[in-house]
């Protein structure tokens, strides 16, 4: 299988590399129009700039819309009338994964939204009486209906750990409402049956926290550390991201959600088989559970350092991708959270998977 090396930051630096994220934010469609080459009829689509991760702290303000039960917290960047591209962080992370990967977007013309997950910052249920639940097929309902508030028919959705999750189960059960998609390790999905197959030993290890939320004590413990839990899921994760504590600081506070635990508890145990879901969304994650092939284009991304739970050799994963697809090894030390650690390299993917729309392109074998 073909694979494209990366580094973190691109070799390539043009001359929108100076822009500030404020003029990013305030001029896309002017940058998309020099942007973007033609050669021989095609379009070309070149390098985002180079950036440093870390260049940006901050969002414009945040958003707040009712969206099937929550009223959801999100960001937004670049032109209304942009194409559209949807980022879903992961746990235990959120939004400002994709601080940087933004106003990259935005530069490029595109309408970029990116919402906390439920149980996460400023998203909210819209009703006490709504069952915590942190299946992975409502989570993906829960993109699907915060487009429908948005009016945005047919995004790129791209994401990583939770989000790229959510993203793969998008694209499967509703490829329509999918233009491309860019996952990071490949493909994630399973259903409960899949979890029940025991793992090596040193793979067991490495969901240790998942075992730990199955008993009473692993919830009490996540409730009263979370935030010290968090740092060292990071630490663990990406274990040559030299992350600053202001860092960590911005991404910590949306887990003083109210919701937040019984979310992340109900994910883990849900996957176990030690939680009950909620019946009426059996047909989906049946549907989830058969491991279907994604169809729309793909680009799977992995860093050379991560030290979260994947695939290591991303051969495994190609067959469930039927459409134009590549994978990228992005190197530098780069680990599970890679749109925040590499910033230029996540972004390049969405405009390039955007391209396989545009141009002819065969698919990675």
């Amino acid at each position: 299988m073909k694979q494209t090396k990366l580094s973190g930051i691109s070799r390539r630096r043009f001359a929108m590399a100076g822009l500030s994220a404020g003029a990013a934010l305030l001029a896309p469609s002017a940058l998309l129009s020099e942007g973007i080459q033609s050669l021989s009829g095609k379009s070309i689509f070149p390098d985002l700039p180079a950036i440093k991760p870390g260049t940006n702290t901050s969002f414009a303000p945040l958003k707040q819309i009712d969206a099937g039960l929550l009223s959801v917290g999100y960001a937004e960047a670049g032109p209304a009338d942009g194409p559209a591209v949807l980022l879903l962080h992961g746990w235990p992370y959120d939004i400002y994964s994709f601080v940087d990967v933004a106003p990259l977007l935005a530069s490029a013309g595109y309408r970029v939204i990116v919402p906390y997950l439920r149980g996460y910052g400023t998203t909210r249920f819209l009703s006490s009486e709504t069952f915590r639940n942190g299946q992975p097929s409502v989570v993906a309902l829960d993109s699907i209906a915060l487009m429908d508030a948005l009016k945005i028919q047919k995004p790129i959705i791209a994401g990583f750990d939770w989000g790229g999750r959510t993203a793969d189960i998008m694209a499967v059960l509703w490829p329509e409402r999918c233009k491309g998609l860019v996952s990071v390790s490949g493909y994630l999905m399973g259903g409960q049956v899949a979890q029940k197959t025991p793992l090596p030993p040193k793979a067991e290890l490495q969901w240790w926290y998942q075992y730990y939320f199955s008993t009473e004590r692993g919830r009490a413990g996540y409730d009263k550390y979370r935030n010290d839990f968090a740092k060292l899921i990071w630490q663990i994760a990406s274990p040559k991201w030299d992350f600053d504590n202001a860092t960590f600081d911005r991404t910590a506070a949306s887990f003083d959600n109210p919701d937040h635990v019984a979310i992340v508890i109900h994910n883990y145990r849900w996957r176990l088989d030690l939680a009950e879901g909620e019946p009426k969304y059996d047909d989906l994650e049946k549907r989830i559970a058969a491991s279907p092939v994604i169809t729309v284009p793909t680009i799977t991304l992995e860093g050379d350092a991560n030290g979260a739970p994947h695939a290591s050799d991303p051969s495994a994963y190609r067959g469930k991708f039927s459409g134009k697809y590549t994978n990228r090894i992005i190197s530098g030390g780069i680990g599970h959270n890679l749109p925040q650690e590499a910033p230029q390299a996540f972004a390049q993917a969405v405009v390039d998977v955007d391209s396989f729309l545009k141009t002819p392109q065969k698919s990675d074998s």
